[in-house]
């Protein structure tokens, strides 16, 4: 996607300071931090919404859960985190290429399920 910031900072187009990355996917931090530390885990591949994902595609989500946890130190998850996904304007999501929220390092008050 041409317009895509998050395709854009994967093609290096946009500068950012990546804190992980892999084949498929990266992590960077949140630019407008809604807690102490707030980072996204964005695949490479663009995706609008998890409905435009495929069954191999959805391999892609499987990892980043599993390599989330092994980034405890580097993100600093030690006293737990929560992960968000934002799906369409209503849910609140402003960039439409598909990325995980990682929330961490302080108490949430907001309890939704």
């Amino acid at each position: 996607m041409q317009d895509c910031i998050f395709c854009k900072i994967k093609d290096g187009v946009i500068p950012a300071k990546k804190l992980y990355e892999d084949n498929n996917f990266f992590v960077i931090s949140d630019i407008e931090p809604k807690c102490k530390n707030h980072y996204l885990a964005i695949p490479k591949n663009h995706y609008k919404l998890l409905a435009d994902m495929n069954k191999s595609d959805i391999k892609i989500l499987g990892e980043i859960f599993a390599t989330v946890p092994k980034l405890e130190k580097i993100l600093n998850l030690q006293s737990g985190y929560r992960l968000i996904i934002n799906q369409g304007s209503d849910a609140g999501q402003s960039v439409f290429h598909l990325h995980i929220h990682i929330l961490s390092g302080q108490k949430m008050n907001w309890t939704p399920a």
